[in-house]
């Protein structure tokens, strides 16, 4: 199966959370089990930040979802453990003052479409959401360009690296393993090259 791109609806208090963490893990709540257990590696993340109003982080799931009773987030119902877990690793984070704001994102994203234009917002109401690789893709190019950052180079025959993270401000992923492959793959061809003219 192909990767899941979820809305992550959350406050800026459980995100703050999130972000001291390093970005390790996430939370879902009891009421969104049956979408969270369906999570896995390679699934992307977009934060919203409900209180804020803003989109503020995007993230990759390195994990299958597992259950752990430690109390971690905050919940107005003490009973709330957000029990379902992924392990994640970020990718794009914002700090609060540059997030997207989700009043002019909102409403032109493909996901609100099945809500009437004046009701978008009831998109956003639980926890967890399934949306359009279009829109994942579309709404992290906003969160890049607001912290200003370039969009990586697209590379098709390699596996993404692992996050390097300043967790203070943005993250990126780093590029150095992907040239090294690429020059790699490179020698490689000249190789076969050369035994190709010898025969």
């Amino acid at each position: 199966m192909g990767k899941t791109y979820w809305m992550l609806v959350t406050t800026q208090e459980n995100l703050d959370i999130t972000r001291a963490r390093g970005f390790s893990m996430q939370g879902i709540d009891t009421k969104n089990r049956k979408k969270a257990v369906r999570m896995g590696p390679e699934d992307r993340v977009l934060y919203y930040v409900s209180d804020k109003k803003g989109f503020a982080a995007t993230a990759t799931v390195t994990s299958e979802s597992f259950e752990d009773d430690e109390p971690i987030w905050k919940h107005h119902r003490e009973q709330e453990k957000f029990p379902h877990r992924v392990e994640i690793d970020a990718d794009v984070v914002l700090d609060q003052v540059n997030y997207v704001d989700g009043y002019q994102i909102g409403p032109t994203l493909e996901y609100v479409k099945k809500w009437a234009p004046d009701r978008w917002p009831l998109a956003f109401f639980g926890m967890l959401h399934i949306i359009p690789q279009r829109d994942f893709n579309f709404v992290e190019g906003e969160l890049r360009r607001a912290g200003g950052i370039q969009a990586p180079v697209a590379n098709t025959s390699e596996p993404e690296d692992p996050p390097v993270a300043d967790l203070n401000g943005l993250t990126e992923r780093a590029s150095t393993k992907r040239l090294f492959s690429a020059s790699r793959k490179s020698r490689k061809s000249s190789h076969r090259r050369r035994q190709a003219k010898r025969r």
